[in-house]
């Protein structure tokens, strides 16, 4: 095909389809058309062939046509094409030598990426002797001057101008869920330029990200040592266009007929039962963590005060339970509903995976960021299966980015704050593998306390043999194994998906009086409530577990889509807390709740009898000396109604901590 048949069928194929959405992108000052190449196919089969074969020319010619529109600025306006056929989607791995110079479809997680710098695509030159002016494009990697003049001159010409365009240059690197058992992603540079490094696409291209990657495949000379080129070439793409997968949900497009859908969903009455039923409807019951799940999806508001405090808007919540609850498949379920959203194991996690590490730049040749699991999941939702296999150093690095929503890095030359507003989803088993029923659940969670305190919801899911409950359970596990298409959800994922975006993109409620004084009464009885021990009282309830009560409510009033935080809101989010209470946090000697049973793994009354027996050692010591019986503690003790397992458990609490010592056995003396 001619190259001027070719302008002519690009006018004819933009007048016919793509007026509007030209019109659209002018007038938003956009510097590029995305157009759609199926539609292409269907207008012209052997234009779309020749887009393939040879893309260059083509992708010009079509430039040229959108020049004749006589729209202002169209003069740097650049095509973009997106959703090539199947043909033409490689992986990575595929890309061969017949490919070079035609149009490819890449998918992958971009690795690395480097700053962006200006790059010379044209260059005039004038000649001293005759006047003449030269235009010299630039096409390689080294900056060309011209070799000679019209009048002969050789050599020492002057430079006039230079063309300059924005350069950028990223690694695609494949995704793991297309790699087949054990084998090594493949990598590729994909060079930018234009308007794919303005500030709006540069957001898609960070490091993490998942993109489809549409360009034309060039070979690179590789410059020996001695300067002349070898004979092996390396590739790359010039990227054509970039579309990103995993957005988050500001970035989710939302068109006005599914807002329509989105309004009429949000004033079903049964509204709240349809999202519970849609969460994870391959598995049975656990309606109350299935509420919590649905509820941390919606999230709170972040609020940033004036003076730069932040409260958090996301909920975070943990599941402790027996194996086989089906927590590891709410989790993969939550990872594929949330608009954004990685699935991350225990043991095959480490800090530096989480938050990020420094890695020495290839391109710059200097140290670069890699950005962790928690990072990339910025404003989306990270599911972190086996929390308790993790070693304690590593879940240590989670401390700031669950509560103060950042990560600092301070390491080789690098000193940065990363923003990590993400809301987590971690699940975790007992510490012998099952709940056992005789011991207080507080003390088989074998995770810091200061990391469990960072939770505002956790729920122990419990595996009690209940014959009523197994035979349902085990009618809905094989009716789904039946139908293997079982397990269909009441709202469809992608629609749960865009209410989520929806919600959270445009809905901020705030709290109204009813609900506030509703919230401050439970609190103030909740407080009340807690018995005193001896010198200590219990805390049944802390400050913590006040603003848990606060989001949880305002995502209530999120997932109606209402702008104000009602009392119904308020007591739903007060019965999801309160429930978690009873389960973990109630103190087994004086059946109340007691919130340092969760934060400390030491309760109040548990305080008492650690201070009764220092206060004993305390006046033995000045009857007896330094060195005192263990005996002798237990007696008095005893009188004091201790018995002697109790006080022998805290003497050894006491060794531990390091605030006693056995000088031989049988004695004790204090430090």
């Amino acid at each position: 095909m001619e190259i001027t048949e070719q302008i002519e069928k690009f006018y004819e194929f933009f007048e016919l389809s793509y007026k509007n959405p030209l019109h659209e992108a002018i007038a938003k000052g956009e510097k590029h058309l995305t157009v759609n190449f199926s539609d292409l196919g269907k207008f012209n089969l052997e234009l779309a062939q020749e887009l393939i074969e040879n893309p260059e020319d083509t992708i010009k010619a079509g430039e040229i046509a959108i020049e004749r529109f006589d729209f202002q600025n169209a003069k740097e306006f650049r095509l973009r094409f997106r959703n090539l056929p199947k043909t033409q989607q490689y992986a990575v791995r595929n890309i061969r030598s017949n490919h070079l110079n035609k149009f490819v479809q890449i998918m992958g997680i971009i690795r690395q990426k480097s700053d962006v710098r200006p790059q010379v695509t044209s260059a005039k030159f004038e000649c001293p002797s005759c006047g003449a002016t030269m235009n010299v494009l630039q096409l390689d990697t080294k900056f060309r001057e011209p070799t000679k003049c019209g009048c002969g001159r050789k050599g020492k010409f002057r430079l006039l101008s230079k063309e300059m365009i924005d350069a950028q240059k990223i690694v695609l690197e494949e995704a793991p869920e297309d790699l087949d058992g054990g084998e090594q992603p493949k990598r590729i540079d994909v060079f930018l330029k234009g308007d794919l490094v303005s500030p709006m696409s540069e957001k898609r291209t960070n490091p993490g990200s998942k993109n489809i990657i549409t360009g034309v495949l060039k070979e690179v000379p590789i410059i020996a040592r001695d300067g002349g080129k070898l004979t092996r070439f390396d590739l790359m793409i010039e990227a054509n266009y970039i579309e990103p997968l995993a957005e988050d949900f500001t970035e989710l497009n939302i068109t006005p007929e599914e807002i329509k859908d989105i309004q009429e969903l949000s004033e079903d009455p049964k509204l709240f039962r349809k999202l519970i039923n849609s969460i994870a409807p391959s598995i049975y019951g656990h309606e109350k963590v299935k509420e919590a799940l649905i509820l941390q999806l919606f999230g709170g508001v972040r609020k940033v005060k004036d003076d730069g405090s932040i409260n958090r808007g996301d909920i975070h919540v943990l599941l402790i339970g027996d194996p086989g609850s089906g927590k590891s498949q709410m989790l993969k379920r939550i990872s594929v509903v949330a608009p954004k959203s990685r699935f991350v194991s225990g043991k095959g996690a480490s800090a530096a995976g989480l938050t990020a590490t420094v890695v020495k730049d290839e391109f710059l040749r200097g140290y670069a960021l890699e950005a962790g699991a928690l990072v990339l999941t910025n404003r989306g939702i990270c599911c972190i299966d086996e929390l308790d296999k993790m070693t304690k150093e590593d879940t240590s690095a989670m401390h700031e980015a669950l509560e103060q929503q950042t990560i600092s890095i301070n390491k080789a030359n690098i000193s940065a704050t990363l923003r990590a507003e993400t809301t987590v989803l971690a699940a975790a088993n007992p510490k012998f593998g099952r709940f056992d029923p005789y011991e207080m659940i507080p003390k088989q969670i074998e995770l810091p306390s200061t990391l469990i305190n960072r939770f505002d919801l956790i729920f122990p899911i419990r595996d009690i043999p209940d014959k009523g409950k197994d035979a349902k359970t085990a009618e809905f596990i094989l009716q789904l194994h039946q139908k293997a298409s079982g397990g269909s959800a009441e709202i469809d994922t992608s629609m749960l998906k865009k209410y989520i975006a929806y919600a959270k993109q445009h809905i901020n409620p705030q709290l109204t009086d009813a609900a506030l004084e509703e919230i401050k009464e439970y609190y103030v009885k909740m407080r009340a409530t807690g018995e005193e021990e001896g010198t200590f009282k219990a805390v049944p309830i802390s400050a913590r577990q006040l603003e848990a009560l606060i989001r949880l409510s305002e995502a209530s009033a999120r997932m109606r889509l209402s702008l104000k935080v009602t009392k119904p809101d308020a007591k739903r989010a007060i019965e999801l807390v309160h429930f978690c209470l009873t389960q973990i946090g109630v103190d087994p000697e004086t059946g109340k709740i007691d919130i340092d049973r969760i934060a400390t793994g030491i309760s109040a009354s548990q305080r008492s009898t650690i201070s009764l027996i220092k206060e004993i050692i305390h006046e033995l010591e000045t009857q007896i000396g330094k060195q005192i019986p263990v005996d002798d503690i237990v007696m008095k003790a005893k009188d004091k109604g201790l018995d002697e397992e109790k006080t022998e458990e805290i003497l050894d609490r006491l060794r531990k901590a390091g605030d006693i010592f056995s000088p031989k056995s049988g004695f004790i003396s204090r430090l």
